[in-house]
């Protein structure tokens, strides 16, 4: 390897001393924030290097990885959601008990994971990238030990991760014993898209990858996850995990022109269109905020699957909604991070009763989130579903469009239903106040739903010059 291989690989190897030399100043002084002061500039300094390497892409570390714009540009979304995630997880675990550094450490390495998982070009690379993210979600999600609910939710993880790489490896086997090569542009040449093998293999890491992204019907105990884990690894789990394994599964399609192949489009597509209406109408009934929001995730990730029909031209359309979806989901996340206390989460519609008469200023942002994810206008997620709407009627994908259209309707019914509670008569009892981390990632997240829903040309832009 030379200099520039060095060079290139910045991003990954920062990622990957940083829990090491956490471990290190740990041994000999352990101190919250010290351990905190180290993850922000571990991650900061791993985004600020991102602007470095950008130059002296696309690298490719044959036949593992690829350092190119794609990669880069994903990068940047889960370290900066890093970042916000991480100054949440500061203020949640200051009110927790016993000795906490080692979630900061964990969530770096999870981060690690995510990473390698948008610059892989390979199924090795893909399968180590994807286990270095679920092992770290599986201690994220079950942290705070004392709660049944999180050693549940644990657990119900571990199980759904498990079945979930069975598929995976069972359909790489037969995907390498079809093309003799586990190499995404590899594969693409072979040109063996219509092999009933290779279409058997492809069908397997369709359901791992819907396992991860929660898909119909495999989003079993989602919801259960979401709700038993600790506020901060559900922000995680909603925004950089899912995000990660989106991309990488964006960029499979891509190499592997999936979108050509009838078969595959026809099963996406009745994928996507299941996973939007069972996500959205298992969200109408809830009250618990947790597990409507992994529902409505659900439904999230069927509109996002239109991209992978589409083929690249949906690409751009695929990273702007990634972006609006995840500072919207942080917003919401953050606002009733801020709300919770030792005992609990606030996670019940009680909490969030009368919030507007309480507290005015989080009330008015999860009012915005809440209709950002509805897709109301001027917000980031009418103009994120505005353009995956174009993407998937300019692809002729017009039951997919409608079936989007006709989704947000259905959604709108649960999301303004919590700001109609938020906006009545408050129970007795005080909020407690927010702490300053947590007011700067929210009014951040506000300004980026409005920035992204009145000038999404700034973003898109950016989007344009890096595809």
């Amino acid at each position: 390897m030379d200099k520039i291989d060095f060079f290139c690989l910045a991003p990954l190897m920062i990622l990957a001393a940083a829990p090491v030399i956490i471990m290190l100043v740990v041994t000999a002084r352990r101190s919250f924030i010290l351990t905190y002061a180290l993850t922000l500039i571990a991650l900061i300094a791993d985004f600020l290097s991102l602007f470095l390497v950008s130059p002296y892409s696309p690298h490719v570390f044959v036949p593992l990885l690829s350092i190119d714009k794609f990669g880069l540009l994903f990068m940047g979304i889960i370290m900066l959601s890093a970042i916000l995630i991480t100054i949440l997880s500061y203020e949640y675990l200051r009110i927790q008990f016993g000795e906490r550094e080692e979630f900061f450490i964990i969530l770096l390495v999870a981060v690690l994971g995510a990473s390698i998982l948008v610059l892989a070009e390979h199924f090795i690379s893909f399968f180590l990238g994807l286990e270095i993210l679920s092992i770290s979600l599986y201690v994220l999600t079950a942290y705070l030990k004392w709660r049944d609910i999180c050693i549940e939710a644990g657990v119900k993880f571990l199980v759904v991760s498990s079945i979930s790489t069975a598929f995976l490896l069972f359909g790489m086997g037969l995907i390498y014993a079809t093309t003799g090569t586990m190499s995404f542009s590899e594969i693409a040449k072979q040109g063996t898209l219509l092999s009933p093998v290779f279409l058997v293999g492809f069908g397997m890491m369709l359901v791992a990858i819907g396992f991860k992204l929660a898909l119909f019907p495999f989003h079993l105990w989602a919801a259960d996850v979401y709700q038993g884990a600790p506020m901060p690894s559900t922000a995680f789990i909603a925004t950089i995990s899912k995000g990660a394994v989106f991309a990488l599964a964006l960029r499979l399609f891509i190499r592997m022109n999936a979108s050509g192949n009838e078969t595959i489009v026809t099963v996406l597509s009745v994928i996507s269109v299941a996973t939007m209406f069972a996500g959205n109408f298992l969200a109408l009934k809830q009250n618990n905020l947790k597990r409507l929001l992994a529902y409505s995730s659900i439904a999230h990730m069927g509109y996002l699957l239109m991209t992978l029909i589409s083929g690249p031209e949906g690409t751009g359309a695929a990273v702007f909604y990634l972006s609006g979806y995840i500072v919207t989901t942080i917003a919401a996340f953050g606002v009733l991070t801020g709300l919770s206390v030792c005992e609990r989460d606030a996670c019940d519609t009680d909490d969030v009763v009368g919030l507007f008469r309480k507290n005015p200023w989080i009330a008015i942002v999860l009012t915005l989130a809440m209709l950002s994810l509805a897709g109301l206008p001027l917000t980031a997620g009418f103009m994120s579903k505005f353009y995956l709407v174009l993407s998937g009627a300019g692809a002729g994908h017009w039951i997919l469009a409608g079936s989007l259209v006709l989704n947000s309707v259905i959604s709108l019914y649960y999301y303004l239903r919590i700001v109609r509670i938020m906006f009545t008569e408050p129970l007795p009892g005080k909020n407690p106040p927010v702490p300053t981390g947590i007011n700067f990632v929210i009014a951040l997240s506000f300004a980026g739903i409005l920035v992204l829903g009145i000038l999404p040309s700034l973003l898109l832009s950016f989007i344009n010059k890096m595809m």
